[in-house]
């Protein structure tokens, strides 16, 4: 997995309720178990039309936010089904990092499970970051996990929360076989010492 240190891009303002996984990545592009190639289709039914033509006022398909990074989004995000098809859209798009007053539970563990440092803060935080997005381009913001903080494109610095583990798996890189992995030795050892003391196992 790809580690996250600090990341600073573009910010695109998504500022909707309850954008359920569904929204995120409609049922239909579910038939993949990779984890790439839906990006292209993340938010689909909000950035495309019928006929499958770009939908112009959609954030993500305005010039500005084509290259967006940083998601700051609206409160309870990533809420419905358990989808893990939800954030491999995001992260396959080049979202890293998603601020929102709250998440879903399931779509907040999976989000560090993938790589995408998902920020729960307060409203009023939210807001001023929400407002920094909407300049464009110009809202080049700068995450910071290791001092957790998010610098606007003014200079602002807000303060964040992280549990330890997970900011520990994200600055290293590390998913659940990543993490079994870095016990890779203590396990080569217990086998080889199960072996001469159950050589009939």
């Amino acid at each position: 997995m790809e580690k996250f240190e600090t990341l600073t891009g573009i910010a695109a303002p998504l500022p909707i309720i309850n954008v359920d996984t569904d929204m995120i990545i409609p049922k239909q592009f579910l038939k993949t178990i990779k984890r790439s190639g839906l990006g292209v289709n993340l938010f689909d039914e909000m950035r495309y039309d019928d006929d499958g033509k770009e939908v112009p006022d959609f954030v993500l398909n305005q010039p500005a936010y084509r290259d967006a990074e940083i998601l700051v989004a609206g409160d309870n995000f990533g809420c419905g089904s358990s989808r893990e098809h939800a954030p491999w859209a995001i992260k396959d798009f080049g979202i890293r990092c998603v601020i929102a007053p709250s998440f879903a539970d399931i779509f907040f563990n999976n989000c560090f499970k993938n790589g995408i440092l998902p920020i729960p803060l307060p409203q009023e935080q939210v807001d001023i970051l929400m407002k920094d997005a909407e300049k464009g381009a110009n809202a080049r913001m700068t995450v910071d996990l290791e001092k957790q903080e998010i610098t606007t494109s003014d200079g602002q610095i807000i303060k964040f929360e992280v549990d330890s583990f997970r900011k520990h798996c994200l600055l290293n890189g590390l998913d659940d076989i990543g993490l079994t992995m870095e016990k890779a030795a203590a396990i080569d050892s217990f086998e080889a010492e199960a072996a001469q003391s159950r050589p009939w196992v």
